[in-house]
């Protein structure tokens, strides 16, 4: 296509995470057991909260929940990332790209806004119990629910729409294994200091505002907790440190990423693998393996799968 002088980009060409055979080998390796061990695990928690009626409770359904987000999330990139390491020339047209940025911003605002209703939950269940069933009822909780996901998909919008306003007339090289938005935004043939001040704004912005305020809000459910009996103060301590554990591996990788301008560093791509693959899998394995209800459940499930 010609517009003028300029050739109009249609296609981009992924550079990859590494030119290094010997090391794509080994993320390919490292990647795909990951895959075939802990995601299993995730679609085998979702079905474990669906079928116990003992794991009813807010937690659990918006644990749930964060497992299908999670899964999902890492869908958006890997199996791609998995057929181009065996691809010698890494092509993504213009359509595939915006697809991928879409949901890639979708799925992880979303997340972002899960693990803010999560911590809602966790205080109201901590510093107001008597409140909690009032509060947490299944219609308030469906109705989050509803409200993180048109949250997401506004923040999304948003993305593509500057994006798609930016002309690409060339060069077409993308320094990284997906479409996001610091290296499409690089090969704009305009002036993009808007844009990327725009895109700071919205999406590192939001991480870092929402980091923050969860932090805040756990500092102030553990100064609650103090005057709880021994046995509360445990489970509650036990709790709010599963939460900020997924904080810090969901918003560490994300600030690092969208809170600054959008210059090249050696560590982008690393952080960026762990951030989009590894710890999307990770977060409900890390609930599970630090809440008793869920492993019991899990195992009586697997249990009459395997006497039956």
């Amino acid at each position: 296509m010609e517009r003028g002088n300029s050739t109009v980009v249609t296609e981009f060409i992924l550079l990859g995470l590494t030119q290094s055979q010997d090391a794509q080998l080994l993320v390919f390796v490292l990647v795909s057991v990951f895959y075939l061990v802990i995601l299993p695990g995730n679609f085998l928690l979702i079905l474990t909260i669906k079928s116990d009626p003992v794991l009813a409770a807010p937690l659990y359904f918006f644990l749930g929940n964060l497992a299908f987000l999670d899964a999902s999330y890492s869908f958006i990139v890997a199996p791609r990332m998995l057929v181009d390491f065996f691809s010698e020339k890494k092509v993504i047209s213009y359509s595939c790209c915006i697809t991928q940025l879409f949901f890639l911003h979708f799925l992880g605002a979303g997340e972002i806004f899960l693990l803010v209703v999560m911590a809602f939950d966790c205080y109201i269940a901590i510093c107001q119990p008597l409140h909690y069933t009032i509060v947490m009822s299944p219609r308030v909780c469906y109705a989050l629910l509803l409200a993180l996901w048109l949250g997401g998909f506004a923040h999304s919008i948003v993305q593509v729409a500057l994006i798609l306003n930016l002309p690409f007339c060339g060069p077409n090289q993308l320094d990284n294994f997906f479409c996001d938005v610091p290296q499409v935004i690089k090969l704009a043939c305009t002036d993009t200091f808007v844009v990327e001040f725009l895109m700071v704004s919205n999406s590192g912005l939001l991480t870092l505002l929402c980091f923050l305020g969860l932090l805040a809000s756990y500092a102030v459910i553990l100064c609650r907790v103090k005057g709880h009996s021994s046995e509360g103060k445990s489970r509650a301590i036990s709790t709010c440190t599963t939460h900020i554990i997924i904080v810090f591996l969901m918003f560490g990788p994300a600030i690092f990423i969208y809170t600054r301008p959008f210059r090249a560093f050696p560590a982008d791509k690393v952080v960026s693998l762990f951030h989009i693959v590894i710890f999307p899998l990770l977060n409900p394995v890390i609930y599970t393996l630090r809440n008793q209800e869920v492993k019991a459940s899990m195992i009586k499930l697997l249990s009459q799968y395997v006497v039956c």
